[in-house]
């Protein structure tokens, strides 16, 4: 995928060796975007709980998608079964690198994700999004699980998709 700069973004599958830099670029996120919706406390306690062995754990259950401008990761994205299910995904840590916000990346992750054959299965595609990133997903066709617009327990909007699944 190009930026509207020219520059070249490429998606590869994640490697152990990128957790560190990829832990680095979510924590980026919490303390420079959603730090504006949640606060420093709710911040501080992300960082704690999104540490490497959290994203390595993550990586054991799902695909994940990393996004190389040259030699710098920009994005991560990933994409696992919904608690087991065949017929349900969900995503998971969608996050670019806020020096490349608005430049398309976003939109890069989540084609990346659709085009998944966890996604591909699935009659139903849920993802819990962050107050930050919700009007994003919408425009991406996700809507409020259920029509119910509020935050859960997590402080995540629940959003979800259908998709006929055709014979």
């Amino acid at each position: 995928m190009k930026l509207s700069n020219g520059t070249e973004v490429i998606a590869k599958p994640y490697r152990e060796e990128d957790a560190e830099e990829i832990v680095r670029l979510i924590h980026r996120n919490f303390r420079e975007v959603n730090v504006k919706d949640y606060g420093e406390k709710a911040v501080d306690a992300l960082l704690t709980t999104h540490d490497v062995n959290w994203f390595k754990s993550v990586a054991e259950y799902a695909h994940v998608y990393v996004f190389w401008k040259e030699d710098k990761i920009v994005g991560v994205g990933s994409i696992s079964g919904f608690w087991g299910s065949l017929t349900e995904s969900i995503l998971l840590t969608v996050f670019v690198l806020p020096d490349f916000h608005g430049q398309g990346i976003g939109s890069y992750i989540i084609h990346t994700l659709e085009s998944d054959e966890l996604f591909l299965r699935a009659e139903r595609i849920e993802i819990p999004s962050s107050i930050t990133a919700v009007d994003f997903y919408r425009k991406k066709g996700y809507e409020y699980k259920n029509g119910i617009k509020e935050l859960d327990e997590e402080q995540h909007y629940r959003l979800e998709k259908f998709r006929s699944i055709c014979n």
